[in-house]
């Protein structure tokens, strides 16, 4: 399973209002774990930075100027988030803006919808704790993620936090009834199975099915516990155990 965690940061809040993106942080997230991967570019807007902009990420016009445009990075971009499951708190915020940079390349007709499926952490975030603050900040607080560095927003620094903060979230014990790493579905978000049922109160679990071991099964283990025992001296614990252990029938 890959799944990319993406953040940006823009000259404003409105897409709509030609607003830009100036910072793209992603990493790369394989089988539940940080793989190292990461993508980060800064890029030249062409244009001002609002103030109250500047004061949440610290980047000023003079800093992005000889920083690449978006159509020059766009290619490095989608082959790094291409197939995955991008995972975006806020989705709505961020793919306004990079939809809106992918309908301004006459080349790359579309939205990111088309390159890869997208989950939405905040609206995990409102379905697992209602009522309650769920911006990155307040889920460092609620999962023990370490955010001492975040001073300023920056978008590499909140792609990494929010992967630590994601996999808190929708971590948990594997069980014989299901997985319990997989967060509940949430209407409109993608990426995600349904919750294994329950049964219901007065009612009796159905009965596991037991596979027993076939005798060429057998026969390797018993070669393998003969080499244990020849290695050990005669003292295999596995044979020790099987033979204080009582036979339990479970047909």
């Amino acid at each position: 399973m890959r799944q990319v965690v993406l953040d940006t940061e823009t000259t404003g809040l409105e897409a709509e209002r030609g607003h830009k993106i100036i910072e793209i942080g992603a990493v790369e997230v394989i089988d539940r774990r940080l793989s190292g991967r990461r993508f980060h570019r800064y890029l030249n807007p062409d244009r001002d930075i609002d103030d109250a902009a500047m004061e949440v990420h610290g980047l000023t016009p003079e800093f992005l100027a000889d920083k690449p445009r978006f159509g020059e990075i766009v290619d490095e971009l989608l082959d790094f988030i291409r197939g995955a499951e991008l995972v975006i708190h806020n989705a709505g915020f961020d793919l306004s803006f990079l939809d809106r940079e992918l309908a301004s390349l006459d080349t790359l007709p579309g939205s990111i919808r088309d390159f890869c499926a997208v989950t939405d952490s905040l609206a995990l975030a409102r379905h697992k704790h209602p009522g309650q603050k769920n911006n990155l900040d307040a889920l460092c607080r609620r999962y023990d993620v370490d955010n001492s560095q975040r001073d300023l927003h920056g978008a590499l620094l909140d792609a990494e936090i929010l992967a630590d903060v994601y996999l808190a979230m929708t971590g948990g014990q594997t069980t014989l009834f299901g997985d319990e790493s997989q967060p509940p579905a949430v209407p409109g978000v993608q990426g995600q199975s349904a919750p294994v049922p329950l049964p219901e109160a007065g009612t009796q679990r159905p009965r596991l099915r037991v596979l027993r071991a076939s005798p060429e099964e057998l026969a390797l283990h018993e070669q393998r516990l003969q080499a244990l025992d020849e290695a050990s001296g005669g003292v295999c614990v596995w044979r020790r155990l099987t033979a204080d252990t009582p036979r339990i029938d479970n047909r």
